[in-house]
């Protein structure tokens, strides 16, 4: 053969082979999407096949002794989407930005693809922020959330089929002009039922539907210097967006005992009362994805333990996360000037709502939960964990639940803002 001819002949080969893939391709794209249409939207299942019909890499970890399963993505810093407490035709419990995901557009200021339980770090605001750059006023078009906690990929350390370990390596410049080389570690362990009933010491009836995992989120000083309260202090801030309902409360527990503010409710203006209740040791939040707002407790009214409830789909969420055996102080992420940068919230949680110009990001709701600010020695480390569990069933089980755990009457709860 010649070799023009050799040359037209690979030519001919590469074009068929092109093809064949674009071919393949398209159909893989239009099998996964008649997969997803078979699929009830809300479900865990529909959830699996839209991220495999938008080719995006997904991890997932399924308990063998039940149907319990959540979903995760690498390249959203190795984030929780969802989960199911009963398979592909459970119930999918986490909030997830279809149309951006689908539209595969990235913006290089903020991306909020959504998730139950994602990976952030702070604080948002005042002089140590690593959301603004120095010297820049604190107002939204300023506003940048660092590529690491964003758009970049989390490195997979290792996995099996009940959890998996990421790890990544940052360089953040906070806006006092601090240096930060860290390195983050975050693993996701599924845990079985039996498993949670002993570590919240409850009675978990078979006829109960129940997912859980529990997050170990790590953050190691890689630098030569220690982290100062002078220089500013990083801390772990864990965020977990779930869909509202009309139907849906949040209620977190808090110390009665002590002085000062019970709960900041002044993050978007004051909450109006028949949207937030305070009384006897619980704070309850109107969840509706109607009127954004948002409440934080201080480390002096916080408790490990919170929770919600939809009482339209009997679904109790709760929400556990490690506080200091002693007292410590928690970074603050109000935008602007600060009066103490280390006043800051322990536990939080957003309900989502139109903005100035009508429109709205979800709607969701987040439960969000922060680590102390982590004041480190070179090659020193804090751990922050969460676990997180979704329970479905009778309503009289449940409400056993939360008897024990909480003290508090189901019925309570549902009545609050009905």
């Amino acid at each position: 053969m010649g070799y023009r001819n050799k040359n037209k002949f690979v030519y001919i080969v590469l074009i068929m082979c092109c093809t064949a893939c674009i071919s393949s391709t398209k159909k893989n794209s239009e099998r996964m999407n008649n997969e997803r249409n078979q699929r009830a939207e809300g479900t865990y299942g529909y959830d699996v096949a839209f991220f495999a019909e938008k080719n995006i890499e997904t991890i997932e970890l399924k308990d063998a002794g039940s149907k319990a399963c959540i979903l995760l993505v690498p390249a959203y810093q190795g984030r929780v989407m969802t989960s199911s407490a009963n398979g592909s035709e459970g119930t999918s419990y986490g909030w997830i930005n279809y149309k951006l995901i689908g539209s595969g557009t990235i913006s290089k200021q903020f991306n909020p693809f959504g998730g139950e339980e994602r990976f952030w770090l702070g604080p948002e605001g005042g002089p140590y922020s690593i959301y603004f750059q120095e010297g820049e006023k604190q107002v939204y078009e300023n506003w940048q959330v660092p590529p690491v906690l964003d758009t970049e990929h989390f490195e997979i350390k290792n996995q099996d089929s009940r959890q998996v370990t990421f790890t990544k390596h940052a360089m953040l410049k906070n806006a006092s002009g601090t240096e930060f080389n860290l390195g983050i570690e975050r693993r996701v362990s599924l845990l079985p039922k039996d498993t949670l009933a002993s570590l919240f010491n409850i009675d978990l009836p078979d006829e109960l539907d129940v997912v859980a995992y529990q997050t170990d989120n790590t953050i190691t000083n890689e630098g030569s210097q220690a982290w100062t309260k002078q220089g500013g202090l990083l801390s772990i801030w864990m965020l977990g967006m779930f869909n509202p309902s009309p139907s849906t409360t949040v209620f977190i527990p808090y110390q009665e005992e002590g002085n000062g503010v019970i709960v900041n409710d002044n993050y978007f203006g004051k909450v109006p009362a028949d949207r937030l209740i305070v009384e006897n040791g619980i704070v309850y939040f109107k969840i509706d994805g109607k009127f954004r707002s948002k409440i934080g407790l201080p480390p002096e009214r916080a408790k490990n333990l919170c929770g919600s409830f939809d009482s339209g789909k009997n679904i109790l969420t709760l929400l556990w996360c490690s506080l200091p055996s002693e007292p410590e102080e928690y970074v603050n992420s109000n935008w602007g000037e600060q009066e103490n940068p280390y006043e800051g919230d322990v536990v939080n949680s957003y309900n989502d709502g139109p903005v100035d110009d009508g429109s709205v990001m979800g709607p969701f709701y987040e439960i969000e939960t922060s680590s102390p600010a982590a004041a480190l020695a070179p090659g020193k480390s804090l751990t922050h964990t969460q676990r997180i569990a979704h329970i479905q069933g009778g309503r009289a089980e449940l409400a056993k639940i939360v008897d024990c755990l909480f003290g508090l009457r189901l019925d309570d709860i549902v009545a609050k803002f009905q």
